[in-house]
Protein backbone atom coordinates (compact mmCIF):
# COMPACT_ATOMS: atom_id res chain seq x y z
CA UNK A 1 0.00 0.00 0.00
CA UNK A 2 1.04 3.55 -0.25
CA UNK A 3 2.31 5.39 1.70
CA UNK A 4 -0.03 8.77 2.55
CA UNK A 5 1.38 12.22 3.31
CA UNK A 6 -0.37 15.21 4.27
CA UNK A 7 0.38 18.38 2.33
CA UNK A 8 -1.30 22.05 3.74
CA UNK A 9 -0.24 24.93 2.35
CA UNK A 10 -2.83 28.25 1.22
CA UNK A 11 -0.87 28.98 -1.49
CA UNK A 12 -3.01 26.42 -4.25
CA UNK A 13 -0.21 26.34 -7.02
CA UNK A 14 2.08 25.39 -4.38
CA UNK A 15 0.12 22.53 -2.76
CA UNK A 16 -1.09 21.39 -6.14
CA UNK A 17 2.78 20.92 -7.57
CA UNK A 18 3.83 19.30 -4.41
CA UNK A 19 1.10 16.81 -4.91
CA UNK A 20 2.58 15.70 -8.51
CA UNK A 21 5.51 15.16 -7.24
CA UNK A 22 4.46 13.33 -4.76
CA UNK A 23 2.30 11.62 -6.92
CA UNK A 24 4.62 10.68 -9.39
CA UNK A 25 6.89 8.96 -7.06
CA UNK A 26 3.43 6.75 -6.24
CA UNK A 27 2.94 8.49 -2.85
CA UNK A 28 -0.51 9.18 -2.00
CA UNK A 29 -1.42 12.29 -1.34
CA UNK A 30 -3.99 14.58 1.06
CA UNK A 31 -4.07 17.84 0.31
CA UNK A 32 -5.72 21.00 2.12
CA UNK A 33 -4.96 24.46 2.05
CA UNK A 34 -6.11 25.36 5.53
CA UNK A 35 -4.57 24.53 8.52
CA UNK A 36 -7.72 23.71 10.97
CA UNK A 37 -9.18 21.33 8.36
CA UNK A 38 -5.56 19.73 7.82
CA UNK A 39 -4.80 18.97 11.52
CA UNK A 40 -8.74 17.80 12.32
CA UNK A 41 -7.26 14.91 9.52
CA UNK A 42 -3.88 14.88 10.38
CA UNK A 43 -5.34 13.48 14.21
CA UNK A 44 -8.30 11.42 13.42
CA UNK A 45 -6.45 9.67 10.14
CA UNK A 46 -3.01 10.12 10.86
CA UNK A 47 -0.74 9.91 7.80
CA UNK A 48 3.36 8.51 7.36
CA UNK A 49 4.14 12.10 7.14
CA UNK A 50 3.31 15.48 7.12
CA UNK A 51 4.21 18.79 5.05
CA UNK A 52 3.41 21.71 6.93
CA UNK A 53 3.45 25.35 5.45
CA UNK A 54 4.09 27.77 8.35
CA UNK A 55 2.37 30.96 7.05
CA UNK A 56 -1.83 29.86 6.99
CA UNK A 57 -4.52 32.30 7.24
CA UNK A 58 -6.53 30.35 9.91
CA UNK A 59 -4.13 28.80 12.02
CA UNK A 60 0.24 28.81 11.75
CA UNK A 61 2.19 25.48 10.89
CA UNK A 62 3.84 25.43 14.56
CA UNK A 63 0.58 24.84 16.17
CA UNK A 64 -0.58 22.28 13.99
CA UNK A 65 3.16 20.86 14.66
CA UNK A 66 2.21 21.49 18.42
CA UNK A 67 -0.55 19.14 18.57
CA UNK A 68 0.52 16.31 16.24
CA UNK A 69 3.08 15.87 18.76
CA UNK A 70 0.78 15.90 21.32
CA UNK A 71 -0.45 12.15 20.01
CA UNK A 72 1.44 11.18 16.81
CA UNK A 73 5.27 10.65 16.22
CA UNK A 74 5.26 10.54 12.16
CA UNK A 75 7.63 12.72 10.51
CA UNK A 76 7.02 16.67 10.17
CA UNK A 77 8.43 18.63 7.18
CA UNK A 78 7.97 22.40 7.99
CA UNK A 79 7.87 24.87 4.34
CA UNK A 80 9.11 27.93 5.45
CA UNK A 81 9.27 31.61 3.27
CA UNK A 82 11.00 33.15 6.78
CA UNK A 83 14.81 32.52 6.88
CA UNK A 84 15.33 33.63 10.09
CA UNK A 85 17.36 30.75 12.41
CA UNK A 86 14.58 31.53 15.09
CA UNK A 87 11.67 30.14 12.71
CA UNK A 88 13.82 27.52 12.09
CA UNK A 89 14.72 26.42 15.62
CA UNK A 90 11.04 27.19 16.31
CA UNK A 91 9.59 24.38 14.43
CA UNK A 92 12.27 21.92 14.84
CA UNK A 93 11.70 22.44 18.79
CA UNK A 94 7.99 22.32 18.78
CA UNK A 95 8.78 18.58 17.52
CA UNK A 96 9.75 18.82 13.67
CA UNK A 97 12.01 16.76 11.96
CA UNK A 98 12.58 18.73 9.18
CA UNK A 99 12.49 22.26 7.31
CA UNK A 100 12.83 23.25 3.93
CA UNK A 101 12.70 27.17 2.70
CA UNK A 102 10.44 28.34 0.35
CA UNK A 103 11.22 28.85 -3.46
CA UNK A 104 12.24 25.40 -3.24
CA UNK A 105 13.13 22.48 -5.80
CA UNK A 106 10.12 19.73 -5.73
CA UNK A 107 12.28 17.37 -6.22
CA UNK A 108 14.32 17.85 -3.20
CA UNK A 109 10.98 17.99 -1.14
CA UNK A 110 10.82 14.55 -2.86
CA UNK A 111 14.00 13.63 -1.64
CA UNK A 112 13.63 15.13 2.23
CA UNK A 113 10.64 13.13 2.40
CA UNK A 114 11.86 9.66 1.42
CA UNK A 115 15.04 10.45 3.91
CA UNK A 116 12.37 10.83 6.45
CA UNK A 117 10.24 8.07 5.77
CA UNK A 118 13.51 6.06 5.64
CA UNK A 119 14.17 6.91 9.31
CA UNK A 120 11.03 6.39 10.67
CA UNK A 121 10.82 2.92 9.23
CA UNK A 122 13.85 2.30 11.11
CA UNK A 123 12.65 4.10 14.36
CA UNK A 124 9.55 1.23 14.51
CA UNK A 125 12.05 -1.88 14.09
CA UNK A 126 11.78 -2.55 10.37
CA UNK A 127 15.45 -3.39 10.89
CA UNK A 128 16.25 -5.60 13.71
CA UNK A 129 18.94 -5.10 15.83
CA UNK A 130 19.84 -6.26 18.54
CA UNK A 131 21.54 -3.41 20.14
CA UNK A 132 21.13 -1.54 23.75
CA UNK A 133 22.89 0.61 25.87
CA UNK A 134 22.41 1.57 29.56
CA UNK A 135 24.08 4.53 31.26
CA UNK A 136 23.56 5.21 34.89
CA UNK A 137 18.91 5.46 34.79
CA UNK A 138 19.23 5.52 30.90
CA UNK A 139 18.34 2.85 28.87
CA UNK A 140 18.29 2.91 25.26
CA UNK A 141 17.31 -0.15 22.72
CA UNK A 142 17.52 0.03 18.97
CA UNK A 143 16.26 -3.47 18.24
CA UNK A 144 12.73 -2.04 20.06
CA UNK A 145 13.88 1.55 19.17
CA UNK A 146 12.68 2.33 22.42
CA UNK A 147 14.42 4.64 25.57
CA UNK A 148 13.35 4.65 29.49
CA UNK A 149 14.95 7.25 31.42
CA UNK A 150 14.44 6.34 35.44
CA UNK A 151 11.86 3.31 34.55
CA UNK A 152 9.57 6.27 32.35
CA UNK A 153 9.13 5.95 28.59
CA UNK A 154 10.29 8.48 26.54
CA UNK A 155 8.29 9.44 23.93
CA UNK A 156 10.88 10.72 21.22
CA UNK A 157 10.52 11.59 17.28
CA UNK A 158 12.83 9.17 14.93
CA UNK A 159 15.46 12.20 14.70
CA UNK A 160 15.55 12.44 18.99
CA UNK A 161 16.35 8.63 19.16
CA UNK A 162 18.30 8.53 16.08
CA UNK A 163 20.58 11.59 17.84
CA UNK A 164 20.48 9.79 21.44
CA UNK A 165 21.43 6.61 19.99
CA UNK A 166 24.36 7.88 18.48
CA UNK A 167 25.56 9.64 21.63
CA UNK A 168 25.29 6.94 23.48
CA UNK A 169 27.22 4.65 21.13
CA UNK A 170 29.70 7.28 21.38
CA UNK A 171 29.77 7.50 25.15
CA UNK A 172 32.73 9.30 26.46
CA UNK A 173 33.58 10.71 23.39
CA UNK A 174 33.22 14.11 22.21
CA UNK A 175 30.82 14.15 19.02
CA UNK A 176 31.09 17.82 16.86
CA UNK A 177 27.78 18.97 15.64
CA UNK A 178 29.28 18.22 12.44
CA UNK A 179 29.50 15.35 12.88
CA UNK A 180 26.23 14.32 14.42
CA UNK A 181 24.49 16.46 11.49
CA UNK A 182 25.98 14.50 8.52
CA UNK A 183 25.74 11.07 10.65
CA UNK A 184 22.01 11.39 11.82
CA UNK A 185 20.70 13.69 8.74
CA UNK A 186 22.44 12.25 6.15
CA UNK A 187 23.60 15.62 4.69
CA UNK A 188 26.39 17.85 4.14
CA UNK A 189 26.70 20.06 7.36
CA UNK A 190 26.71 23.80 6.65
CA UNK A 191 27.81 26.80 9.07
CA UNK A 192 25.80 28.19 10.68
CA UNK A 193 23.14 25.55 10.88
CA UNK A 194 21.27 25.32 14.43
CA UNK A 195 19.86 22.09 13.55
CA UNK A 196 21.45 20.19 16.00
CA UNK A 197 21.30 22.80 18.96
CA UNK A 198 17.72 22.94 18.64
CA UNK A 199 17.12 18.78 18.79
CA UNK A 200 19.40 19.09 21.41
CA UNK A 201 17.38 21.21 23.67
CA UNK A 202 14.11 19.73 22.61
CA UNK A 203 15.51 16.17 23.74
CA UNK A 204 16.75 17.73 27.13
CA UNK A 205 13.40 19.11 27.91
CA UNK A 206 11.70 15.72 27.45
CA UNK A 207 14.61 13.94 29.71
CA UNK A 208 13.96 16.96 31.97
CA UNK A 209 17.66 17.77 32.18
CA UNK A 210 18.25 20.94 33.31
CA UNK A 211 20.09 23.41 30.53
CA UNK A 212 22.76 24.35 32.87
CA UNK A 213 23.62 21.48 34.03
CA UNK A 214 22.39 18.50 32.47
CA UNK A 215 22.92 14.71 33.32
CA UNK A 216 23.33 13.27 30.15
CA UNK A 217 23.83 14.97 27.08
CA UNK A 218 26.32 17.46 28.04
CA UNK A 219 27.71 20.05 25.72
CA UNK A 220 31.86 20.85 25.52
CA UNK A 221 32.00 24.42 24.19
CA UNK A 222 33.42 25.12 20.78
CA UNK A 223 33.84 20.92 20.26
CA UNK A 224 30.15 19.52 20.41
CA UNK A 225 28.34 17.08 22.74
CA UNK A 226 29.24 14.09 25.02
CA UNK A 227 27.24 11.26 27.11
CA UNK A 228 29.55 10.58 30.06
CA UNK A 229 29.51 6.35 30.70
Amino acid sequence: MSERILVVDDEKEIADLVEVYLQNDNYEVTKFYSGKEALESALSNPPDLAVLDVMLPDMDGFEICKKIREQYYFPIIMLTAKVEDMDKIMGLTLGADDYITKPFNPLELVARVKTQLRRYKRYNGAEEVEDSVDIRSLHISKSSHSCTLNGELLNLTPMEFDILWYLCERRGNVVSSEELFEQVWGEKFLDQNNTVMAHIARLREKMKEPARKPRYVKTVWGVGYTIEA
